[in-house]
């Protein structure tokens, strides 16, 4: 099991790749998303705020009204940072879920898969 600084680190850097690839996610100028994720085997959360393109104001601690909701767990998450767990096998296997309009996750899939 990762820590909760192992996790955090990662999603860290994931909204790091989600800034640099902001110009490729053709998202409108007024969309903006507060996003949660549940890391189920830490009992732990974190919340970030998605504008601009920009994946910004990480925190721990959940945020209740999150249009979007990632529940994972720590090794699944490290994994998929590393490249050891594809995206699809992910969420297809049910290691990952995320719950969101299917609107929302159609704009968001490029911003959810940062390699």
């Amino acid at each position: 099991m990762a820590t909760v600084d192992e996790v955090r680190n990662v999603l860290e850097k994931m909204a790091g790749k989600v800034a640099k690839k902001s110009d490729e996610l053709n998202l409108e100028d007024d969309f903006e998303r507060t996003l949660a994720v549940e890391v189920t085997d830490l009992g732990q959360a974190f919340s970030a705020k998605l504008a601009g393109g920009k994946l910004t104001d990480l925190l721990d601690g959940d945020a209740a009204d999150a249009e979007v909701r990632i529940i994972i767990g720590s090794d699944d998450l490290i994994a998929l940072s590393k490249k050891e767990l594809k995206p699809a096998k992910a969420f297809l296997t049910g290691k990952v879920k995320i719950k969101a309009s299917v609107k929302d996750l159609a704009k968001l899939r490029k911003a959810l898969k940062v390699d």
